[in-house]
């Protein structure tokens, strides 16, 4: 490019080189600025913000959260082409349904230098066999958390909540979501995830109706609260949750069922639409060191797939029962059910809360 058209304006010369000179490095450095950007889309609460400020200080990359409210909206963003995100965290059920509509990208986690801390179990789940997409956020189960000062009795069985004792009757909380208490539900009649057997419906329907006049409310949201204020005596909760509650009330007490719980797990996957996927990367990598992840799970009250993260845990969460399953207990993972199964399962729960 020419500086300058005529040679009697030397200095008007200079001073459009100076000028040109100053608008490449001024876009040299917004790039440089652009490339040190990292967004995530998770759920609300469910990002340690001391978590975020070691990786800003790391690597000098400048972190974004932004919120969501369920995997359905989610699924529903990515759908609709929203760019700009580099990390989301979706539930397990719905890690196929991305990598099937090619909502999210594989990232090569098993080539990043802190994968070997990632817990054998966590290295070939049945939604991303070798972790091609995603790697475990949190995990944990669902089931009951009773309170021992109201009922005395055993608590060896998802009975409690299903088919309570009358020192519980008229003080359950369940979870408002149909999926959620379907699912348990299943667990505790021992029935296949996402059946639409006419009988294990029959009796799915049955039970859901026997005991619905137990139940004080249908509704997740504060159910650590709830139960932790004695609002309720017992309740459906998650793992995480349930750990919350008994730090605001002692007596409370977390079920492992004869039948099994139900698990679940969150993972990190990176969208399709990423600006920055090897900032990503490195936010991964981030979160397979031990210490990293236990910031993550004191702040969530939820277990991680790091191995060797609970000596950075507070003492309280890593001897936890509600995120340390005995050895042996069922856990079942659920999985995205076909469309007669939900729909028969809607058709109950409306029934049910009607």
């Amino acid at each position: 490019m020419k500086l300058a058209s005529s040679p009697k304006s030397p200095s008007r010369a200079i001073a459009s080189g100076a000028a040109l000179i100053g608008l490449m490095l001024g876009a040299s450095s917004a790039l440089a600025d652009d490339a040190k950007e990292l967004r995530i889309f998770n759920w609300g609460g469910y990002t340690a913000p001391d978590l975020v400020a070691k990786f800003e200080k790391e690597t000098g990359i400048k972190v974004t959260v932004d919120t969501y409210d369920s995997n359905e909206t989610l699924l529903a963003k990515l759908s609709a082409g929203s760019a700009g995100y580099d990390i989301a965290v979706a539930s397990a059920d719905f890690v196929p349904i991305m990598i099937e509509q090619g909502l999210i990208q594989p990232v090569d986690i098993a080539a990043l230098k802190n994968y070997g801390n990632l817990a054998p179990e966590w290295k070939d789940r049945a939604w991303d066999p070798g972790n091609r997409y995603s790697i475990v956020w949190n995990w944990g189960t669902t089931s009951a958390m009773v309170d021992t000062a109201v009922y005395k009795g055993p608590l060896d069985s998802l009975a409690v909540l299903f088919d309570p004792p009358a020192e519980l009757q008229g003080k359950i909380g369940m979870s408002g979501a149909t999926s959620e208490v379907v699912s348990l539900a299943l667990v505790y009649l021992g029935k296949p995830q996402c059946t639409a057997e006419i009988e294990d419906l029959k009796a799915l329907s049955a039970l859901l109706e026997k005991q619905k006049p137990f139940v004080k409310t249908y509704d997740a949201a504060g159910i650590a609260e709830r139960l932790g204020a004695g609002e309720v005596a017992a309740a459906e909760a998650w793992s995480g949750a349930a750990y919350q509650a008994r730090q605001q009330r002692a007596s409370l007490a977390y079920v492992y069922g004869k039948e099994g719980v139900y698990g679940w797990a969150d993972n990190v996957v990176v969208p399709k639409t990423a600006a920055h996927v090897e900032n990503a990367k490195l936010f991964i990598d981030f979160l397979m060191n031990p210490e990293n992840a236990a910031i993550l799970s004191n702040y969530t009250g939820s277990q991680n797939g790091i191995t060797g993260s609970g000596a950075f845990m507070t003492p309280a969460l890593a001897s936890a029962p509600e995120i340390n399953p005995p050895k042996g207990e069922t856990i079942v993972f659920g999985k995205v059910c076909p469309p007669e199964a939900t729909k028969a399962y809607e058709r109950i729960m409306t029934k049910v809360r009607s």
